[in-house]
C-alpha cells in the first residue's frame, strides 16, 4: 500500500509506527458520481470493498445530475467541505483544472495503474503536463446496422471504405423496406466532430494566443460536404439532432437501416420493438483508407480528487480500488462502454458494440480541451444551429462558418 503510506496521517492507534492507520473510523468518504452511468451492483460490490480494506470508513456516494453539473461542481469544489471524489465528463477537465480545484495524481500514477492506461482515453485528464483526472470509461460512437436490410440489400458489413460505404449507402436507399439508409440527424454534431477529426480540422484553433472558432477552415469544410452528402440518404430532420426525436425509437420501426450510434441505445431499441433483439450489428465507421476506421469523438468519464479534500488518503484508495483491473472489467461488462486499458478487453467479448468501438479507439479524440468548452455546448449549440443546419439547408457553408466562428470565439471568450 505504497499510495497509502505516502499519504496517510496517523489518525488512531496503530497508526504510529507505519505511517497507515488501522482504523478510519468516523471517517466519511463523499463521493459525486453522475446518475444513469453506474450499475446499482457496481457501486456496492466497490463500496464493500473499500469499506473492508479501510475498517471504519464509510462512502457516500451522492448520484448527480449532468444538467448545470459545471457550477454546481465549481462551486462544491471552492467550499470548506467539497466531495473527496468526483466523476467528471472527458472534456470537462480543463475546465475544472483552471480553479485550481483538482488533486495533480502524477505522484500516484504507479498504484492507480497509470501505466497501462488507454493514451487517447489518458490524454482527456492532462492540464498543463500534469494527471488532474484519471481515465475510467469511454465510448465512441460505430454504425448501428439492421441484419434483415443489409441482407435484403445483398450486402456483407462491414464496408472497408468511407467511399465503399456511400456506395453500400446508395444501394440500400434503393431496397425495399428500407426508409432510411442512413439515419443521421442534421444537428448530431457529436458524430460531426468525428468526421471533422478525420479531415484534420477542429472546431476552435488556438491564434495569436487566443482559441477562437475554426469552422471556416478547407478542411472543416471539406468535413461538412461529407456530412450532409451522409444525411442525404435518410429522412432525418436536418434541424433537429438525434434526442428529437430519439433516434433509437426510429431504428426500432425497422425501416432504417443504419445509424451512428452509441452501444447503449441498443437497449433503447428493443425496449421499443422486442422484434429487433438479434436483428442489430455494429461496424466501425470507415475512414478513407482501408483497415483505419475514421476518427470519432470519443465521450466519457474521468474520476478526480478534489485538491483540498480531507481525506486524501481515502479518496486515493477509493481511486486505486474503482481503477482496479477487476473492477474495470465488472464495470464495463456492466454497461458496455471501453475500459481504461487495452489490456482489458477481453471483458467485452460477445458484446458487438464494444468489439466495433474499441477498433476505432486509438485514433478516437475529444473537442479542443479548453476550460471554457462548456460554453460552447450552451443551447443554442452554434456548431449545430449556426453551422450544420444552414449547410443541410443549402445555405451558403463559408457564410454558415463564419457565423458560427463568431459565435465561438465569443463564447470561449467569457472564460
Amino acid at each position: 500500500m505504497a499510495l497509502l503510506a505516502a499519504t496517510a496521517s496517523c489518525s488512531s492507534a496503530g497508526g504510529a509506527a507505519t505511517g497507515e492507520p488501522t482504523s478510519y473510523e468516523g471517517k466519511t468518504l463523499t463521493v459525486w458520481l453522475m446518475a444513469g452511468d453506474n450499475p446499482q451492483s457496481w457501486v456496492e460490490a466497490v463500496t464493500l470493498q473499500f469499506e473492508s480494506e479501510y475498517p471504519g470508513a464509510k462512502v457516500v456516494v451522492q448520484p448527480q445530475q449532468w444538467t448545470g453539473i459545471e457550477q454546481k461542481l465549481t462551486s462544491a469544489l471552492a467550499g470548506l467541505t467539497p466531495p473527496d471524489v468526483i466523476e467528471i465528463g472527458n472534456t470537462q477537465t480543463s475546465y475544472y483544472a483552471s480553479t485550481g480545484g483538482l488533486l495533480d495524481l502524477d505522484p500516484y500514477l504507479s498504484d492507480l495503474g497509470g501505466s497501462g492506461w488507454t493514451p487517447s482515453m489518458a490524454k482527456s485528464g492532462i492540464v498543463g503536463g500534469k494527471h488532474l483526472a484519471a481515465p475510467w470509461f469511454a465510448g465512441n460512437r460505430v454504425v448501428m446496422y439492421n441484419k434483415k436490410l443489409w441482407k435484403a440489400a445483398d450486402l456483407q458489413p462491414a464496408p472497408k471504405t468511407m467511399t465503399d460505404f456511400e456506395t453500400d449507402l446508395a444501394k440500400l436507399q434503393q431496397t425495399t423496406g428500407v426508409d432510411s439508409a442512413l439515419y443521421l440527424p442534421g444537428q448530431n454534431w457529436y458524430a460531426f466532430d468525428g468526421f471533422l477529426q478525420d479531415a484534420g480540422a477542429d472546431i476552435l484553433a488556438l491564434k495569436n494566443g487566443q482559441w477562437v472558432g475554426d469552422l471556416n477552415s478547407p478542411a472543416a469544410l471539406k468535413a461538412a460536404t461529407l456530412f450532409k452528402t451522409l444525411q442525404a440518404f435518410g429522412k432525418a430532420p436536418k434541424d433537429k439532432d438525434e434526442q428529437h426525436p430519439v433516434q433509437a425509437n426510429v431504428f426500432a420501426k425497422g425501416n432504417v437501416a443504419s445509424m451512428i450510434a452509441m452501444g447503449y441505445e441498443e437497449a433503447g431499441v428493443i425496449a421499443a420493438n422486442k422484434k429487433m433483439a438479434g436483428n442489430i450489428g455494429y461496424f466501425p465507421i470507415p475512414g478513407a483508407v482501408a483497415g483505419k476506421p475514421a476518427k470519432t469523438f470519443l465521450g466519457g468519464s474521468d474520476l478526480a480528487i478534489a485538491a483540498t479534500s480531507q481525506q486524501r488518503t481515502l479518496a486515493l484508495g477509493f481511486l486505486k480500488i474503482a481503477l482496479s483491473d477487476d473492477n474495470e472489467r465488472s464495470y464495463v461488462k456492466l454497461n458496455g462502454f471501453l475500459p481504461n486499458k487495452a489490456s482489458l478487453y477481453s471483458a467485452l467479448d460477445g458484446n458487438a458494440y464494444a468489439q466495433a468501438a474499441q477498433k476505432a479507439l486509438p485514433n478516437a479524440g475529444f473537442t479542443p480541451l479548453v476550460k471554457a468548452w462548456g460554453n460552447v455546448e450552451v443551447a443554442p449549440n452554434p456548431i449545430s444551429t449556426l453551422f450544420l443546419t444552414p449547410i443541410l439547408e443549402d445555405k451558403d457553408p463559408v457564410a454558415a462558418a463564419n457565423a458560427a466562428d463568431a459565435k465561438l470565439t465569443s463564447r470561449i471568450a467569457l472564460g
